[in-house]
């Protein structure tokens, strides 16, 4: 009983933290739509709000080190830490200019192709199993399909109003949602680009995992990638942008916010990502992208006075459902991993009292 209550104790720790990280990720995408009316520039910040990210998670890294025995930093886990900042760079730099184009819901609802991607790297990298004669598998499976379906009806299907906004408190930001079909072109390159993104994350789950593996500190990681992430995407800015020095230089308004805001919540952001994925696997990672869609929705009804309608609420009904359903697949394997574990700890006992008696 008692290792029953820890389980679901340790599950609502890992969902509180993933469901808090997901808010933040479409909170700060919503942020730099923002920014980027204003003038910022995404090379800009990326590489400063990586930067600060860096040096924030400096001073942990070092106690960590110390306060810890871990396996020395060799040259082959620095490189799968390279090949990670360099795999982040590419998805935020690809991302974060796809948000531009289009907008944050846009940018969640095509995030959820990243639990297929993940579930089928998983399953050829031999991370997860699927075993069609348990339940869990089946709930996995089928969950899976039920967000990746009720995401296109969010963002597809209007059909009637169900709430209004009636006085938004941001009412100014209204602009940066255009609606689905207003600019055709800038809708398809962003959709485009947050496709590739989302591609490149679903690999650098299963990269992530492989090193947390090898060498298990995740503000170590977390420093590493956010350092990496921070040269790459400031040495692309340099040459993307060698003609317009201008970007660099960064004034005191909802830009320096967005960049600060960023700064401080990344190290956050990655360490959950990082600590959870040594855990609970990539795939846990990759199941919670399908309810950034619906985070999205709440946000802009709430802070962007847009209106739910009928299809945002069907939708989100089926990505919930999803959602739980992947989530009791991967309570039920742990649940099964521990009494397991829990037996074999048993078996050695009873055969030592049994040599005993012989």
């Amino acid at each position: 009983m008692a290792g029953a209550v820890s389980l679901w104790r340790r599950e609502a720790v890992f969902l509180t933290a993933m469901l808090a990280s997901e808010t933040g990720i479409v909170g700060m995408n919503t942020l730099f739509k923002a920014a980027t009316s204003k003038g910022l520039n995404s090379y800009a910040f990326l590489g400063y709000s990586y930067l600060l990210g860096s040096l924030l998670l400096l001073p942990s890294h070092i106690f960590s080190n110390r306060s810890r025995s871990l396996p020395p930093l060799s040259f082959s886990i620095l490189s799968k830490m390279g090949l990670l900042g360099l795999l982040g760079s590419m998805y935020v730099i690809t991302g974060y200019i796809g948000v531009k184009y289009s907008n944050p819901t846009l940018a969640s609802a095509i995030s959820n192709i990243t639990p297929a991607l993940t579930f089928i790297l998983a399953i050829i990298f031999r991370m997860e199993k699927v075993n069609f004669k348990e339940r869990s598998s089946v709930a996995k499976v089928m969950g899976t399909v039920l967000s990746l379906v009720g995401a296109p009806v969010v963002v597809l299907y209007h059909g009637p109003r169900v709430f209004v906004a009636s006085s938004p408190p941001y009412l100014h930001f209204r602009q940066l949602s255009p609606s689905l079909f207003s600019s055709n072109s800038d809708w398809i390159i962003g959709g485009c680009l947050l496709t590739i993104k989302d591609i490149f994350v679903s690999i650098s789950f299963i990269l992530q995992a492989h090193i947390m593996t090898e060498y298990p500190a995740a503000f170590t990681v977390s420093f590493f990638y956010s350092m990496c992430v921070s040269i790459l995407t400031s040495l692309t800015g340099l040459v993307v942008e060698k003609d317009n020095p201008s970007i660099w230089i960064i004034r005191f308004d909802i830009t320096l916010i967005s960049i600060v805001t960023m700064g401080i919540f990344t190290p956050v952001y990655y360490v959950i990502h990082s600590w959870t994925v040594r855990y609970k696997g990539p795939l846990y990672l990759a199941i919670f992208k399908p309810l950034s869609i619906l985070i999205a929705v709440v946000m802009s009804a709430i802070f962007l006075g847009d209106s739910l309608y009928l299809g945002c609420l069907i939708g989100g009904v089926l990505i919930t459902l999803g959602f739980y359903a992947v989530m009791w697949g991967k309570a039920n394997e742990d649940k099964t991993r521990l009494l397991t574990l829990l037996e074999n700890e048993k078996t050695p006992l009873l055969l030592n009292h049994n040599d005993d008696q012989i």
